[in-house]
């Protein structure tokens, strides 16, 4: 077979394998090969089966070693692999070919010649394989007759008899064995078909079941089939019946219940389920023995009935088990639920506690009406009613929280509902109830203040009146005008005010009478209280209301005062303005400019005419002060006086002007006097300086018009002067626009700095003034207004300081850039940065007496604080003074003084400390040193005072210190000793054997604990001998009995712990006891079952396993015997040592001996039972097999079909060996009867069972002996002679036979064969005997037939002759049987010979047995076994003598076997002498093993005690307390530093393995191995130490959680209740402070708390993660702190947020408070006065936007304000929203109001600043035009054309400046019309303005129109007589020309002359033009024309025709 292409070895695994290869590639080439070879490998590989080097290439490139191990090692794979023996005495399994060789040994054990220990040489002779062959087919080989000599025939004839007969390959041949060394691998594979056929091969029987036995087993097969049904059916229904008890979901609802299901299910599971699980699986078994019997019996297999299939029971099975997991989840699924209901009721009860307690304390808390008896007190007390509200409103969502948990306890029906319901409702009622307390309390409240708002109104009013009454009573009455308007306005606002609170006192009086009426309802106040303050109100405003009318008298004569002075001011002012117009130099420079300026000083005499009037009337308004004795009056005269020198002194003459000034408003030094005015003044100049840019063109012109002038006047010095003068004149112009831009910005600039710094002076001085007013109050409280309000100072100074900084900068730049002004903006920087620095060293300077005050304030708190504290303890120290100084009083003293010392040490500190602060404050505070001085002198005192009571006292207490911590420490140690005698005296008794140990441990722990108190016990016995020798007081007798009784209670202790002891160890010694007896009792019940359900088999294969199955059972039970001896040997020394359970345990003992006793009993009787039941159906089964025969052979008897003469003889034979048989089997049934007998005498009880079976077959076998006697007599009367004659034949016949066989020379070969002969001998002698009868029979029959005349000689001699040859035939019959006797005594001889060969042979392996044992006992026991075999030895060598002593005899005779009988005496003696020296040898390897398995034990007795130890490390006792976790922890480190010292012990063993290895020991691998694993365990030991020491410090650490747990709970605990406070604050300071407070407080807590909750939840999660046996306790534990701290966080969050919405609402109501002061304060400052002229409108505009920039700050702050309105409203509802809606309105309405008011004055200031600078344009425009006309009215006559030219010119540099003033009137026009647009409030005025503008404007613009028209008319006049006079010059000059006759001289004269001529006609040619232009008549001409052809018209119509045409002309 070639295997390199791959394929055939794919098909080979396949094959083998039995499982489908992929597909082997097609294909010749190496590549395919090699792909199809690693096919096969890969799957070699993924069936584990390893290949050593060996690749595919190997075997493609035909590697014949490689190859051939690949198919060996598929062999052993799939072939030898698999094969697998189990022996009986070491249930060792043994694999391939081991277990084959195993296979081999146990299938040849017996067989002579075949000892088979390995796979060549024991096969080599054949020998094996035979006995294979033979033990499976005896039939195939007679095996006796194989030689073990003859190793050729032995194979050839196994081989072919495999081939032939069983179908097996013949894969070896005889030369392939039979040689020295055969090939091991050859043998294992042909031996392995071998164990393949056999191993599938049935044994069948070779005699078949007969008839009878077919019937009984359908019988018994019915039988098991009902047996089957029935127990299928009720388990079915049990099955059944579980499944709906299972799929029950009706749990019990409750934990317990729960609990105790689950219990139950688990019993099930445990003590019902299993044995219907055995059940099961016997149906199973049933079944399938009811089946295999069918088939065996080739019968119709059962098929159990639909429903009863196993199938069916599995399917059910299978729901059952569904139904139970099912069962089991739903019950882990409640019992979870009900936990979590369980956790969740918890928790319930935990917060509706929480809430009662919280509930109840709210209730108490609004019970109370403590609202106080002053406004600040009832708001406080609203205030904090509204944190209970808003407190009590938070709470809802907890209470809501409990409702919800209590919904979800009831929606998940919690069994104790009706109580989660009942404290629900309580809850909820509770609430309900505060709700209504709530309620009422908040009505009462309200009814409160609105009585004290009432009283804070009336004091309002009182303040505020005496507040108008200082202001009423001021002197001030104004410093000027503005001021007294001011004032006037302001008294106005007064009166205003006044009577606006007219109607609040009456409001405020019928509210107050509402609080008086004589109802009976609730009355906040005494109603007479109420009227008197009503009283007393009006009377303060009647008095209000007079002093108001006194100053508004006084007023308006300071009015008439300064307005008179304002006037005068005026009218000076614009004296002063005129007289630098008048001083001025400027007279003009040229026609225009004189011009204007005239109109301008005529405008000025009208305007000085017109003033005159009013300077006069305010002249006379003087005077009549003056008359009215005004306390001005000199003022006025002064005044008067000095206007009237000013007014004579103006200037109003002036020269001829000759030209305009030019440069009079570019350089005019006139920069503004203020901002608005340096504005006005920027725009004016942009307006100049657009007009002087539009002069430019006029100027190009001019220079273009120069030009166009002939030469001579072009280059005249006149002409080119005055363009360069008109150029320089521009230019200079031009630079001194620049230079007035500059120097107006530069004012700009400087007036906007002046004003910053103004605006911050002025603020300065407000808050200057405020400060410098402020006094530092003495108050607390008042100091804390004071310093909020500091507070509130400091980001306005930080706004003022930016301010301050910007006008630094400003003034820095102007410095910088070189203003004019510089020293000037220097000062002003300076004196700001002065003041400034001024004021912010007031600002430190107050804050720092501000707080130098607090300081002081809080220093004489603290003093307070500290004196209450001292006299506190100093009433304590005096309360003592009661006591005595007898014993009971040292004892009260003790409890009085507890904490003493440490509040006297922490007083010392606290003085200490303000001894330093009063030294401070005194150095700070010298006016008031002595009063701080005086009062820690105080606190000094009764310091002192307190000290001297305390020495006193301790003085007069003498040694009664010493007593004192004696009786502590007495107390102490009393306390202690009462303890340990209650946890002594514990009545706990343990239920479990790890609650004794634990018990046990606990006591050991306290003993301990007595020892470590031993030595304080005997210091107290000292120091009380001490105290109470020699004293004789009631109290030390007292003292005295204590002690005794302390000794008393100590010695006490000692024996109750004893006791204890005694006790605990008598119980853990029981619980020891019941541990063995659950053990003892479980055999027992288990004994008592099998016992119980042991039925009786009714077959006899049946019984014989029931017989080994009880035999077994009760082998079990010897084993069990020791133990249960063992428990009650226990018991009986318990009792005998008088256990306090002995009762107890004498039952136990009693009950488990006699169950004991009882099942021995009854296990021996099964016993007997089993084997007379199997004797009994052996019994049967014969009596059944017998009778199956006697009915078959009745069969046979009864045939009666002998009709036929032609088959009678035949019949007749038959019969006759028919009957033979029948007398050969009659032994059978005697051997039946005899056992029957037997069976009734031995077994009484089966008597009548026997009886009837022994009388049915005797009545069957008579019936088949009549039977067969009828018809042997009915076939002999058929035909007698022919049956005689027929008889002789065959007799002659047989005797013919006979006496070839008697001389035949075979007398055997063998024993066997020689005891064959002999049984055949015996055949023919018996056959003889009947034979002999025959003959007899003959004879009768002979004489028969005689007598019947039948006879004849020829029967005769045929009857002779059969005698005759009958009796010849004798002799040679008995000698054959001698020379067999013969025959048989020489192979007897062989026989012995080769026993006693096959005997040794036997004993051989036993005595070369290499098997030395496997323990100690097994060695010892070999050792007796080869001294058994020695004795044995000893005793079977009279035997060995007497084969060689018989040898003897056998060897004298002469036989051809005497040589083959020497030659197996001679190996007998060989083989026995060699038996003997193996036996010496086996003694001496045995002692050797005895050594190592001594060895052995050793280690096994190290391992136990490390196994002991190992059971105690893994044990699960766990501590149940921190103190008995340290004690655990001490016993684990007693037995650590046991197994410590166990390393000897293992150090020892160690030695002794090395001592057996260095020997050379046999086993010394082993050995070393055994030492190995003891090292390891040991090693194994300590690391299950250190778990068990990682266990044990896990626990100790689950308490130490538990520890840190509870202290942390109670530390939270503590922290609820600060948490938990309703204090919320009277107003916002002491809610600020309470805020800070808390505030340090949750950050304490949240730090300190956190930190120690993270590290307790750090620690519950490393246990929880380290897999702790405790993890759901220590979640638990995790889970409930968390939810306390949860809990707290929660209050303190709460709290949190109640205080920030009370610190808003209180800072709400502060700032609203404060911020509508300032705005009313702000919108009083607001003047009324609109000014008088542009100055003043830019003065007050100037004061108004410094006025609107201080209230932008007080802006965003109302927007802060109603951003916490709106926060507020939604956080609020109710009274509080309105009230807080209400602060807001009245904020935002005075806001409105103010914006309102601010933005009014400044429209009217824009407006009146828009009139007077509308009036001034107009004004300017006016006169402007007035300049303008007379200018163009004032023009010269043109003389000549250059003249009207230039006139033109100037006119149109007229119109030019006309166009560019276009564009100031569109704005003036449009300022006016927008000022009337807007209806302003001067409209009339305003309209009447700009008519006139108009109406001017377009009068200017006619005259300008008619001039130019004038001008054009005179330029065409002059232009005319211009042309005129040239061309009149030119015809003159021409004249002469033409008048000459000079004709010329020459040719070239006539040329020249001729040439002149036509140059002359072209000139007149030219000319002609122009004389034809002179002809045209000129515009004016035209008009002269047309005016008299109209006049002549006129005069030729009639008069009728001419009116309409004059009224038209006029038009």
């Amino acid at each position: 077979m070639d295997l390199r292409d791959g394929r055939m070895l794919i098909k080979l695994l396949e094959v083998l394998s039995g499982e489908r290869l992929p597909k082997p590639t097609k294909g010749r080439m190496r590549i395919h090969c090699l792909e199809n070879v690693d096919k096969a490998l890969q799957f070699l590989k993924e069936q584990r089966v390893h290949l050593e080097n060996m690749g595919s290439h190997d075997i493609v490139d035909g590697n014949h070693r490689l190859t051939l191990g690949l198919i060996w090692t598929i062999i052993l794979r799939f072939q030898i692999q698999d094969i697998s023996v189990e022996t009986e005495d070491n249930k060792e399994k043994k694999s391939a070919k081991d277990a084959l060789l195993l296979w081999c040994q146990m299938k040849t054990a017996g067989y002579p010649n075949v000892n088979i220990h390995n796979f060549t040489t024991s096969w080599r002779d054949g020998m094996a394989f035979n006995a294979l062959i033979h033990k499976h087919r005896p039939d195939l080989i007679d095996f006796d007759k194989l030689k073990k000599s003859n190793a050729h025939y032995n194979l050839q004839n196994a081989f072919n008899l495999a081939e032939q007969h069983l179908g097996l390959t013949k894969l070896l041949d005889p030369e392939d064995i039979s040689v020295d060394h055969p090939d091991e691998k050859s043998i294992i594979t042909y031996v392995v078909t071998y164990y393949h056929y056999f191993s599938k091969m049935k044994a069948l029987k070779v005699e078949g079941k007969r008839i009878g036995k077919v019937l009984d087993n359908a019988i018994e097969t019915e039988k098991m089939i009902e047996k089957y049904e029935s127990l299928a059916s009720d388990l079915l229904e049990w099955i059944e019946q579980t499944i709906i008890i299972l799929n029950n979901r009706k749990f019990a609802n409750s934990l317990v219940g729960v609990q105790q299901q689950l219990q139950a299910f688990n019993t099930y599971r445990t003590v019902e389920k299993p044995p219907k699980f055995t059940e099961k699986g016997n149906l199973e078994v049933l079944l399938f023995t009811i089946q295999s019997k069918m088939r065996a019996n080739n019968q119709k297999v059962y098929t159990p009935r639909e429903g009863k299939l196993i199938s069916d029971i599995n399917k059910a099975w299978e729901r059952l088990e569904k139904a139970e997991h099912e069962r089991e989840l739903a019950l882990r699924t409640e019992l979870i639920r009900q936990e979590k209901l369980e956790q969740l009721a918890r928790r319930f009860d935990r917060k509706a506690a929480m809430r009662e307690t919280w509930l109840s304390e709210n209730q108490r808390l609004v019970s109370q009406d403590n609202f106080g008896f002053d406004l600040q007190a009832v708001e406080a007390a609203t205030k904090k009613h509204e944190a209970i509200e808003t407190d009590i409103a938070a709470y809802e969502e907890r209470v809501q929280a409990v409702v919800a948990v209590a919904k979800e306890l009831e929606a998940e029906s919690y069994h104790d509902i009706k109580r989660i319901t009942a404290r629900k409702d309580n809850v909820i009622r509770l609430w309900e109830y505060l709700l209504e307390l709530l309620k009422a309390r908040r009505q009462r409240l309200e009814m409160n203040l609105g009585l004290q708002r009432v009283f804070q109104e009336m004091l309002y009013i009182m303040d505020w009146m005496d507040e108008m009454k200082m202001l009423l009573l001021s002197q001030d009455y104004g410093k000027h005008l503005l001021g007294v308007e001011d004032l006037l306005q302001k008294h106005a606002l007064v009166e205003a005010d006044i009577s606006i609170q007219a109607d609040r006192v009456r409001n405020v009086n019928r509210n107050a009478q509402k609080f008086a009426s004589d109802t009976e309802d609730y009355k906040p106040c005494d109603p007479q209280i109420i009227k008197d303050r009503v009283a007393h109100l009006e009377f303060c405003y009647q008095e209000l209301n007079q002093l108001a009318a006194e100053r508004r008298a006084r007023l308006e004569e300071s009015r008439r005062l300064w307005k008179f002075f304002w006037e005068m001011a005026e009218e000076e002012g614009w004296i002063r303005e005129k007289e630098q117009i008048l001083s001025s130099e400027d007279y003009g420079k040229d026609l225009t400019g004189s011009l204007r300026l005239l109109s301008q000083h005529k405008a000025f005499e009208d305007e000085m005419t017109g003033r005159a009037a009013h300077l006069q009337q305010t002249i006379k308004q003087g005077e009549e002060l003056v008359a009215d004795n005004h306390f001005g009056a000199d003022k006025i005269k002064e005044r008067i006086k000095d206007i009237q020198v000013r007014r004579t002194c103006a200037a109003v003459t002036h020269d001829t002007i000759e030209s305009p000034p030019a440069t009079s408003t570019s350089s005019s030094v006139d920069v503004g006097h203020d901002e608005f005015s340096t504005q006005a003044l920027v725009k004016k100049h942009k307006d100049v300086a657009e007009e002087i840019g539009s002069y430019r063109p006029v100027i190009d012109a001019l220079h273009e018009q120069s030009r166009t002038l002939p030469p001579e006047k072009a280059n005249s010095e006149e002409v080119q002067s005055r363009l360069a003068g008109i150029e320089e004149r521009y230019k200079e112009v031009a630079e001194l626009t620049r230079l007035r831009k500059q120097a107006l910005q530069d004012a700009l600039a400087l007036y906007k700095m002046m004003s910053e710094a103004d605006a911050c002076e002025v603020w300065i001085d407000e808050k200057e003034q405020w400060l410098n007013s402020m006094d530092i109050p003495e108050k607390l409280e008042d100091l804390e207004v004071v310093q909020h309000r500091f507070e509130s100072l400091e980001p306005e100074m930080n706004s003022q300081a930016s301010r301050v900084a910007v006008v630094n900068q400003v003034a820095r730049q102007l410095i910088h850039s070189g203003h004019p002004s510089e020293k000037e903006i220097k000062a002003q920087q300076d004196k700001l940065n002065t003041r400034w620095s001024q004021f912010r060293d007031l600002v430190d300077q107050k804050k720092e007496s501000l707080n130098s005050a607090l300081g002081v304030q809080n220093y004489h708190l603290e003093c307070n604080e500290t004196k209450s504290w001292i006299k506190e303890k100093t009433k304590v120290i005096e309360s003592t003074q009661e006591l005595g100084n007898d014993l009971a009083g040292v004892m009260a003293l003790q409890r009085k003084l507890t904490g003493m010392e440490r509040d006297l040490v922490a007083i010392q500190d606290k003085l200490s400390d303000l001894g330093k602060e009063a030294e401070r404050l005194g150095s700070e505070h010298p006016e008031q040193s002595e009063a701080i001085k005086g009062r820690l002198a105080e606190i000094t005192g009764v310091w002192d005072e307190m000290k001297d009571t305390l020495k006193n006292r301790e003085e007069s207490l003498g040694e009664a210190s010493k007593l004192q911590q004696f009786l502590r420490d007495l107390d102490d140690f009393q306390s202690w000793l009462s303890r340990t005698q209650t946890v002594i005296a514990s009545e706990d008794m343990p239920n479990t054997l790890a609650e004794a140990e634990k018990l046990l441990a606990q006591h050991e722990g306290i003993k301990n604990e007595i020892r470590n108190y031993e030595e304080d016990y005997q210091k107290m016995r000292d120091m009380g001998e001490m105290v109470t020798q020699g004293q004789t007081d009631a109290q030390y007798m007292f003292l005295r009995q204590r002690l005794q009784a302390l000794d008393t209670g100590w010695n006490e202790l000692h024996k109750m712990w004893e006791n204890r002891q005694n006790l605990l160890s008598q119980s853990h010694a029981y619980q020891l006891f019941l541990r063995d007896t659950k053990q003892a009792e479980a055999f027992l019940n288990n004994q008592e079952y099998v016992l119980a359900h042991t039925e009786m088999p009714t077959t006899l294969e049946g019984a014989e396993a029931a017989i080994k199955k009880q035999e077994d059972f009760m082998t079990t039970m010897d084993a069990n015997e020791e133990k249960i001896g063992a428990v009650v040997d226990t018991g009986r020394r318990l009792v005998a040592d008088d256990n306090i359970n002995a009762e107890r345990i004498q039952e136990k003992v009693d009950s488990i001996d006699q169950r004991h006793k009882k099942n021995r009993a009854a296990a021996s009787d099964l016993l007997t039972r089993l084997k007379d039941n199997r004797d009994l159906q052996k019994f049967l089964q014969d009596c059944q097999e017998l009778s199956l025969w006697i009915n078959e052979k009745m069969l046979t008897a009864q045939d009666m079909s002998y009709d036929e003469a032609r088959n009678l003889h035949s019949k007749w034979l038959k019969h006759q060996a028919f009957m033979a048989e029948l007398q050969s089997n009659k032994e059978w049934l005697d051997k039946i009867n005899k056992d029957g007998q037997t069976l009734m005498a031995e077994k009484p009880d089966t008597e009548a069972m026997v009886k009837e079976k022994l009388a049915s077959l005797q009545t069957m076998w008579d019936e088949l002996e009549s039977t067969t006697q009828t018809k042997a007599k009915c076939l002999f009367d058929a035909n007698k002679a022919e049956l005689f004659t027929q008889s002789c034949a065959d007799l002659d016949k047989w005797l013919g036979g006979l006496e070839a066989q008697l001389q035949s020379d075979d007398y055997g070969k063998d024993l066997t064969s020689v005891n064959i002969l002999l049984k055949k001998q015996q055949i023919l002698e018996s056959q003889v005997d009947v034979r002999q009868k025959e003959v007899e029979e003959l004879q009768k029959q002979s004489q028969a037939l005689s007598q019947e005349g039948k006879g004849s000689e020829e029967v005769d001699g045929q009857r002779v002759t059969v005698e005759r040859k009958f009796q010849t035939l004798q002799e040679p019959l008995k000698k054959r049987r001698d020379h067999l006797m013969a025959s048989r005594e020489i192979h007897q001889f062989n026989r012995d010979v080769e026993d006693e060969i096959l005997w040794v042979e036997e004993r051989m392996p036993l005595a070369t047995s290499t098997d030395h044992g496997h323990n100690l006992q097994t060695v010892q026991l070999l050792i007796k076994k080869n001294q058994t075999l020695q004795k044995e030895i000893q005793g079977h060598q009279p035997r060995y003598d007497d084969i060689f002593e018989r040898s003897q005899h056998v060897l004298r005779e002469d036989s051809p076997t005497t040589e083959l009988i020497r030659q197996r005496l001679a190996d007998l003696q060989s083989l026995w002498e060699q038996i003997k020296k193996e036996t010496e040898k086996r003694h001496t390897r045995l002692s050797e093993a005895h050594e190592a398995q001594q060895y052995y034990f050793d280690a096994a007795e190290a391992e136990a005690w490390m196994s002991e130890q190992e059971l105690y490390m893994m044990s699960e006792e766990k501590a149940k307390d921190e103190q008995s976790s340290v004690a655990m922890l001490k016993k684990h480190q007693i037995l650590e530093q046991a197994v410590e010292d166990y390393a000897d012990t293992v150090h020892q063993l160690s030695s002794t393995s090395r001592g057996l290895v260095a020997a050379g020991h046999p086993d010394s691998e082993r050995i070393g191995m055994r030492q190995s694993q003891v090292d390891k365990l040991y090693a194994g030991l300590k690391d299950l130490s250190e778990e068990r020491r990682g266990k044990l410090d896990e626990r100790f650490r689950l308490f130490q959680l538990n520890r840190e747990v509870d202290d942390l709970e109670q530390w939270i605990a503590e922290r609820e209740v600060v948490a938990g406070s309703h204090e919320l604050g009277q107003d916002y300071e002491h809610v600020t402070m309470l805020q800070e407070r808390f505030r340090e407080f949750a950050r304490d807590t949240g730090n300190i708390g956190q930190e120690r909750v993270d590290g307790v939840n750090k620690l519950a999660d490393e246990l929880i993660n380290t897999g702790h046996g405790d993890a759901a306790t220590i979640a638990e534990w995790k889970d409930g702190l968390n939810e306390a701290w949860a809990d707290l966080l929660e209050l303190i969050d709460t709290r949190t947020q109640i205080l920030a919405a009370s610190y808003e609402l209180h800072k709400f109501y502060h700032d609203a408070k404060e911020i509508l002061n300032r705005i009313l304060d702000k919108h009083k400052k607001l003047p009324e006065e609109l000014g008088r002229d542009q100055n003043t409108v830019e003065t007050l505009q100037r004061m108004h936007t410094t006025f609107e920039h201080d209230i932008q700050a007080l802006g965003t702050q109302v927007r802060q304000l109603q951003e916490d309105a709106v926060r507020l409203q939604s956080a609020y509802a109710g009274d509080k929203a309105d009230d807080i809606q209400k602060r807001e309105g009245e904020v935002l309405e005075a806001w409105k109001n103010l914006l309102e008011a601010a933005e009014g004055r400044r429209a009217k200031l824009v407006d009146t600043g828009d009139k007077f600078r509308f009036f001034s344009m107009v004004r300017d425009l006016m006169l402007w035009m007035e300049d303008v006309i007379r200018l163009i009215e004032a023009q010269e006559k043109p003389r000549d054309v250059s003249s009207v030219e230039l006139l033109m010119n100037n006119h149109q540099g007229i119109k030019a400046e006309i166009d560019a003033r276009n564009d100031s009137f569109t704005a003036c026009i449009e300022l006016g019309k927008a000022l009337l647009a807007r209806k302003h409030y001067a409209s009339e005025e305003i309209k009447e303005k700009l008519l006139q503008l108009t109406d001017k404007r377009k009068d200017m613009i006619d005259k300008w129109e008619d001039r130019w028209e004038w001008l054009r008319l005179v330029l065409e006049v002059h232009q005319f007589s211009r042309d005129a006079g040239v061309a009149e010059a030119w015809l003159l000059g021409q004249e002469p020309y033409l008048s000459s006759r000079e004709m010329g001289q020459s040719v070239d004269e006539v040329e020249k002359l001729i040439k002149r001529h036509e140059a002359f006609e072209k000139s007149a040619a030219t000319w002609e033009e122009r004389f034809a232009a002179l002809e045209r008549l000129t515009t004016m001409e035209l008009l002269e024309v047309r005016r008299r052809q109209e006049e002549e018209e006129k005069k030729r119509q009639p008069p009728a025709e001419a009116q309409p045409a004059d009224a038209a002309a006029q038009r």
